[in-house]
């Protein structure tokens, strides 16, 4: 029966209409390529070993070709082991050597195997060796994920560290890993006031590191004023009373109470004048700074690995914190110090530390390390504000003074007390008076090797005072807005 359309039959004796279909080209089958176990030898690993440029064992040649195995298994194939041990089973083995579908006898088509052969590597190239006991036999499911970071030794990243340097735990992306429990110098520890005498990275300020007069008169010179005034009262009235003459004794007299008030006035207002000087001191540019130049740099502070937190507020976050105690001397109540006179108030407690913090220039807007932890020199001139006033009438009106002074084995007793606070925290604006340090591009303020003399301040009256270590300048930083970081 003829027909304009084209028709053929099937195999199945139907006819259908249509010319019959090439035979297209059957797609080639891969076979996977069964690799002798290597024990964690990268030298026997193949390909492996050619992309390290490592010579591989040539004695042992590789056939391609099918994988044989045990008698087939149905059922899905998966595991999680991280293993690189010995396995005895053929089958088992197979999955640690192929690189694509398994199609064998050894396996069923519902079979699927999770594999990874990527690994971490030392520096010579060869697979770190992780194992957690030999396996065997084959029904154990197995697999193997050693994707994660390359053992060798990474690249400086930049970062500006204080104190010692100390090697941690790395996660997969090259940061230090976040374990729990306490952490080292390198991790953000918060101190608090109990272990500040404790830890290396904080300094411990005395009251000496203050501005005083006295300090500032060298002894010798002192005490050969006082000698002078001395002979020439003694001179004074041996001429008055022998010849009847005072004009001895009223020069002496005369220039005895010009010395007085200006010794007086210098130690009334001298810390005032300090605090002049350094605001009238201009700034540096840390940017065109040479290393070794005293420079004066104005900015923001940010903290370092090891803030600290105020002994009495419990403010967090800050570089340098100090508390003190005052109380007040009537006629007959207890002295604060040997040294505390009547009717004034003297220093009973103190308690300041700074450590190591960075500092961004306002000029350059470089950041720097200032280098006044680990027992540095520092002379810190920071405001206190009162936090508490307390007398016998109202001390029952404060529980947390009452702890505070508690936890320093501090008797309140019928005292008039006084506790005043400063702090620098983060984000404050503060002055800073050092020496530049470069080393490996890492810009630091450091100690100056020699006081820092003001001069004398002639129309001011004021006479030259020393400035040892690192100047710090700041306002009361609880009347201040902080810039957030």
């Amino acid at each position: 029966m003829g027909s304009r359309f084209p028709s053929h039959q099937l195999s199945n004796g139907l006819y259908v209409s249509g010319r019959p279909e090439q035979p297209k080209e059957r797609t080639p089958t891969m076979s996977s390529t069964a690799m002798p176990y290597t024990g964690g030898d990268i030298k026997k690993s193949g390909e492996l070993g050619k992309m390290f440029d490592i010579p591989t064992d040539g004695s042992k040649s590789r056939k391609s070709g099918p994988i044989t195995g045990p008698p087939s298994r149905t059922g899905s194939f998966a595991g999680s082991a991280s293993h690189s041990g010995p396995i005895t089973n053929a089958a088992a083995r197979a999955s640690y050597s192929t690189s694509g579908p398994v199609t064998s006898a050894g396996f069923s088509s519902s079979s699927s195997v999770k594999k990874s052969n990527s690994g971490p590597l030392n520096k010579h190239g060869e697979p770190i060796k992780k194992s957690s006991g030999p396996q065997s036999g084959g029904v154990t499911p197995v697999t193997r994920q050693n994707s994660g970071p390359l053992a060798p030794v990474l690249p400086a990243t930049g970062l500006i560290t204080s104190g010692p340097v100390s090697s941690g735990p790395l996660n997969s992306s090259g940061a230090p890993r976040k374990v729990s429990g306490p952490l080292d110098s390198m991790g953000s520890v918060k101190v608090h006031g109990s272990s500040f005498a404790h830890n290396q990275a904080v300094t411990n300020l005395s009251q000496c590191e203050d501005y005083s007069f006295n300090k500032n008169i060298p002894k010798l010179i002192l005490w050969a004023i006082i000698l002078l005034f001395v002979m020439g009262f003694i001179a004074g009235g041996f001429i008055l009373g022998a010849v009847h003459n005072a004009i001895l004794l009223t020069v002496v007299v005369v220039l005895f109470a010009i010395v007085a008030a200006l010794f007086t006035w210098n130690a009334c207002w001298g810390r005032k004048a300090i605090i002049g000087f350094i605001a009238h001191y201009p700034d540096a540019e840390l940017r065109t700074a040479k290393n070794g130049q005293f420079v004066k740099v104005s900015g923001v502070v940010t903290c370092g690995n090891v803030p600290l937190e105020s002994s009495f507020q419990k403010v967090p976050r800050c570089v340098y914190t100090s508390t003190s105690l005052y109380e007040y001397r009537g006629w007959d109540t207890k002295a604060a110090n040997p040294t505390h006179r009547r009717f004034t108030w003297g220093l009973r407690s103190s308690e300041r530390h700074v450590v190591d913090f960075y500092i961004s220039d306002f000029q350059s807007g470089l950041r720097a390390l200032v280098k006044t932890g680990y027992g540095a020199r520092v002379t810190p001139y920071v405001e206190e504000s009162i936090v508490v006033d307390v007398n016998p009438l109202n001390k029952d009106l404060s529980p947390e003074f009452m702890r505070w002074l508690g936890e320093r084995n501090l008797s309140s007793d019928d005292r008039v007390m006084r506790l005043k606070e400063g702090y620098i925290k983060e984000g404050s604006t503060v002055s800073v008076m050092g020496v530049v340090q470069r080393n490996d591009n890492v810009l630091m303020i450091v100690p100056p090797p020699e006081p820092l003399t003001t001069g004398c301040q002639w129309v001011k009256c004021i006479l030259p005072a020393s400035l040892e270590g690192i100047v710090l300048r700041c306002e009361d930083a609880s009347k201040i807005d902080v810039i957030p970081v």
